[in-house]
């Protein structure tokens, strides 16, 4: 098995899930500079990795790291507002 392969697979499975400009909220973030727990914000990118670039509705742009950090898409707009 190609572990590259793996990689990019997971990372186009992330990218479908958390399209650029959807809403997503925090559940938990292991970093002293963390939004607090429940933070919403709107996804600006997926990197190679996996990672969410967010830009965080109290200015934050903290990333969501892939494996370690946690948050949820918003599926109703009412949600994100």
């Amino acid at each position: 098995m190609n572990n590259n392969f793996s990689a990019r697979e997971t990372v186009e499975c992330i990218r479908k899930q958390y399209p650029v400009g959807c809403r997503v909220e925090l559940l938990s973030m292991d970093d002293v500079q963390a939004p607090p727990i429940g933070t919403k914000g709107t996804v600006r990118y997926v990197d190679d990795i996996g990672s969410l670039g967010v830009a965080w509705d109290n200015g934050s742009s903290l990333q969501v790291v892939y494996g370690e950090d946690l948050c949820r898409k918003l599926e109703d707009a009412s949600d994100g507002q």
